[in-house]
């Protein structure tokens, strides 16, 4: 027998609906935590569904770190202009603008990364394969392994989120799209860094955004 009392401690750790909360319980024989997760890979399925929406309203963001040192401005879109002015669309907007500030990501996705820019790290990553003493039997394999890392530095989606490396923009996305029930999509950001391309110390920003967020 699921409690009402169950039912609310689960909605409380989600968010989401009553019913679903109980189906949830049922389906896990009350185990909670258990129903956690049924209700999050609900969510992601249905998200997926999403995906062909037109999402054509949304917010461009913008972030400054502290002092100046680095802009950012990012266009996240979305299905209705109520969403795009809800707290968890707005929350989602500003994390993912400090996160391209932190990380410095070079492109969007893989798909933005031009056949000529992977070829060209292709050939520095086998080089260096080649010069670690690697055979030249595995170092294809080596460098295919390398060329996904590659993409988790330079993609926005591909980065672990900073504020949770655990998860990756696209799921943060993805799982925003689950709680929210629009099509979410990052569609473009620039990045600007104060004295960029000029001779200059070095400096830890993903370090000192973080420290800006944690007051």
């Amino acid at each position: 027998m699921i409690s009402a009392s169950d039912v609310k401690a689960l909605r409380d750790k989600t968010g989401a609906g009553m019913m679903d909360c109980k189906n949830a319980l049922n389906e896990t024989n009350g185990d909670i935590e258990k129903a956690i997760i049924a209700l999050r890979e609900k969510g992601l399925a249905s998200a997926a569904k999403k995906a062909g929406r037109v999402a054509a309203e949304g917010v461009v963001e913008s972030y400054i770190h502290m002092g100046g040192k680095i802009g950012v401005l990012v266009e996240i879109n979305c299905e209705t202009d109520f969403v795009a002015k809800t707290p968890a669309f707005l929350e989602l907007v500003k994390d993912v603008a400090m996160h391209i500030a932190a990380s410095n990501p070079q492109f969007l996705s893989t798909d933005d990364v031009s056949e000529d820019e992977i070829n060209k790290e292709k050939e520095i990553l086998r080089a260096q394969a080649l010069n670690e003493g690697k055979p030249e039997k595995i170092v294809d394999k080596m460098v295919e392994g390398r060329i996904k890392k590659y993409f988790k530095e330079v993609c926005l989606l591909e980065q672990p989120f900073v504020k949770d490396p655990d998860k990756t923009i696209e799921l943060l996305v993805t799982e925003k799209i689950a709680e929210i029930g629009e099509k979410i999509s990052i569609r473009r950001f620039t990045r600007y860094a104060m004295g960029e391309g000029l001779q200059k110390r070095e400096d830890d920003f993903v370090e000192e955004v973080m420290k800006q967020t944690a007051k």
